[in-house]
Order: C-alpha cells, then structure tokens, then sequence
C-alpha cells in the first residue's frame, strides 16, 4: 500500500468504478518522464490516499511506434470496452502525437487501437482526450503544442464510431494567448519568440448544464491551472475563458470527477518538477458553473 505523498506521477486520471467501489488512479508513471518509456501503471484504491500497486497495464512490443514520452495516459469507457488516450514521441518522424489503445479491462493489458497516432502527422500534439457531443458523436480534444506554432492552441476532432481514426481537419477552438491569465515566454534554444503553452485539456459539463475546459499553461513561469467555457454548449465554441486561473501553486494538467460520495474532486500533479510531482486531490464547489475550493463548514 502506497499513499500519495510516494507515488512520483503526472497528469493524474481517475476513472471512478462505482460498482466495485474504486478508484483507479492512471498517469504518467515513468520515472525519467522525458526519456526512454516503458509504459503506463495504475494505481487501485478505495479513498484518494492509499492505494495498491503500481500495477503495468500498458507495456510497447518491440513494433510499437514509440520509445520516448509516454505521456498523460486518460481511460474512458466507451461501446463496452476500456479506451486510453495517450501521448507518444513518434520513431518515425519525431513529432508527438495522441493514440488510442484498447482493453477489456481497467487492469489491461491495453493494446494499439489506432494505426499510430490519430493527431496530424506533421504536428506536435499532445494530451487527447474523448468527448461525447450531444448526440454521443465522439471527438477529441487535443493540444497543438506550443513548440511548434508558439501560441499553444486547442483543437478539436471528430472520430470514427470506432475510435480508430479521425473524421475531417482539426479545428482550433482557441489559442492560448487568448485567455487573459497565461504569461508568454521566450525558449532559449527551441524559438525566442512569445511562447504560450496548452496542456492537459479535459472536457467537463457542469451541473448547469454549461461546457467547462479545463487546461493547463503557465503564470509567470509557474505551472497553473484554468478553465475556459463555450458560449453555445457545443465543444466548438466559441470559448470565453475565465479571468484567473484556478490553481496557481505549481501544478496543473487536471481534471474534476465525482467521487463515490459525489463530492466534486480535482486531481492535478503538483509541483511541476520531476521527481517531485506528486497527485494531489481537493475537494471542490460548484456554484451555477463556477468551480472553485471547497470552504470548510
């Protein structure tokens, strides 16, 4: 049995199975995140704090298309199997890019679902994660990275019943620059430009019935959390973008979820700085669309 404050991980995903009654805690679970990958762990528990494992649950053959960032893995239950969402620095072209895998179990093992990854094959993108619209049509919301255009954006996609493949070019719903609390930065060997970035979005639909989006950029250089809101209910927008961030102390690519007591939860890995990032869980309030910390009663 493991606790919170021991487990190195980033880009923490809960899937909450209420019918057995745990939580399983999914991430990036290589100790050498921005290196070699050998694959994604979870973690098993029943109270946010302790938990069983690691347990592997995804691990490359030797014909996987990746051997480096094994990033932000998200499982999503869909058409009655397991579909994780990950990010992989691609053998071919050495760009990154959101594949799908598949398992019959929480447990695993997960396998290559898509051909690759499902992104554009010329971008880096990271960070995938599933939407169902309002007639259940799956899409996924990704982010084009900042290495690559400088004002990090998020894109949207339409997928395949089947999850295999892509329908249509991504359309971006916004740029980072956009929302009014990221600050820009300069790269000193990738670019010198104003750099903006996007991580971890994760779609959330909040008990007013409004679109939330929540993703990941930086403040002053400091990791931090926001959340953004469509004006029509519809993923593509268009996106207003609340004035503060949520979360400003060194910790982001977080998502919210109801626990098995329905309490509102966010997960995000603080700080940001390997081998320190750590899970953390805090109890929330919704407030006609409005997220924010729990107040003590």
């Amino acid at each position: 049995m493991v606790q919170n404050k021991d487990i190195q991980l980033r880009d923490p995903f809960v899937y909450v199975n209420e019918s057995e009654g745990k939580y399983y805690l999914y991430g990036s679970t290589d100790k050498n995140i921005w290196g070699k990958g050998t694959g994604f762990d979870v973690y098993v528990g029943d109270d946010l704090e302790n938990w069983e494992g690691p347990y592997p649950v995804f691990r490359p053959d030797q014909h996987f298309y990746s051997e480096e960032n094994f990033w932000a893995p998200e499982v999503h239950a869909y058409d009655g199997s397991y579909y994780m969402f990950a990010t992989f620095l691609r053998k071919d072209n050495g760009k990154r890019g959101t594949a799908i895998l598949k398992a019959d179990s929480l447990m695993g093992p997960f396998l290559p679902h898509s051909d690759g990854p499902v992104t554009p094959e010329g971008w880096y993108s990271l960070d995938g994660t599933l939407h169902l619209d309002e007639e259940d049509k799956p899409w996924m919301i990704f982010c084009h990275e900042w290495v690559q255009i400088g004002d990090g954006s998020v894109c949207a996609v339409r997928l395949t019943e089947d999850l295999k493949e892509t329908i249509g070019k991504p359309v971006t719903l916004f740029n980072a620059s956009e929302a009014p609390w990221p600050t820009s930065f300069k790269h000193k060997t990738r670019n010198t430009q104003d750099n903006y970035v996007t991580d971890g979005p994760f779609v959330y639909r909040a008990e007013n019935g409004e679109l939330l989006l929540l993703w990941a950029s930086f403040v002053d250089n400091v990791y931090a959390q926001g959340i953004s809101r469509s004006m029509t209910g519809d993923i593509k927008g268009p996106w207003i973008h609340d004035a503060e961030p949520m979360f400003t102390s060194d910790g982001g690519h977080g998502m919210l979820f109801h626990d098995l007591k329905d309490n509102l939860i966010l997960t995000l890995h603080s700080p940001n700085k390997t081998p320190e990032e750590r899970p953390i869980f805090i109890p929330m309030e919704e407030n006609d669309g409005k997220i924010g910390g729990k107040k003590d009663e």
